[in-house]
């Protein structure tokens, strides 16, 4: 969530439709939303092309294959992950990687993983389910350091220019144990 955008207070004049979008606008930031969304729009295409048909006239084309059951389990899974991404956010990291390989698998199982259009889907949404991190209120950090008592921005600046400067339990050079003696060489003999 944008921990910058203002905060929507509501007024009595508001309509209905506003209140609504801003909830939604709210509930939509708290979680990996696009994540859930691409990752369930991919187990549509893979779930309904093994059982659609085409009819053109008298001429019925049907996409039948023999592992229909399959990619109608594949399809279903990553239905149920999308929507887990939205209501438990903290199986995100597993939602991601298994939606990633189901789309994987989905490739030689149902029809190249929807015509390719729910194999996509679904790897976007892995992604994004992989990347998304929940946001850190401002509040937090601005907070004090653990032991030095300095704000997170004072801690950072100790260098020239806002180089963060060395820590005090950290040591200067690598070369000051005795296996590093030399610059790094260790003589055979």
């Amino acid at each position: 969530m944008n921990h910058q955008a203002p905060v929507y207070v509501r007024r009595s004049d508001d309509a209905w439709l506003t209140v609504v979008y801003y909830h939604f606008y709210a509930w939509r930031g708290r979680r990996p939303f696009w994540a859930g969304l691409f990752t369930l729009l991919g187990g549509l295409p893979i779930a309904y092309f093994p059982y659609a048909d085409v009819r053109l006239g008298n001429i019925t084309l049907a996409m039948a294959t023999t592992a229909g059951s399959g990619s109608l389990i594949i399809g279903i899974l990553l239905i149920t992950l999308g929507l887990a991404l939205w209501f438990q956010q903290g199986i995100r990291v597993f939602a991601g990687v298994a939606s990633i390989l189901l789309a994987l698998v989905s490739l030689p199982v149902s029809n190249l993983g929807g015509f390719f259009l729910g194999f996509i889907c679904s790897m976007v949404g892995g992604a994004l389910a992989l990347a998304w991190v929940p946001g850190v209120p401002a509040e937090e950090t601005a907070g004090p350091v653990a032991d030095t008592g300095k704000s997170t921005a004072e801690a950072m600046a100790g260098g020239p220019q806002g180089i963060p400067a060395p820590r005090e339990t950290e040591t200067a050079y690598a070369s000051e144990t005795t296996a590093h003696a030399d610059g790094g060489r260790n003589s055979a003999g």
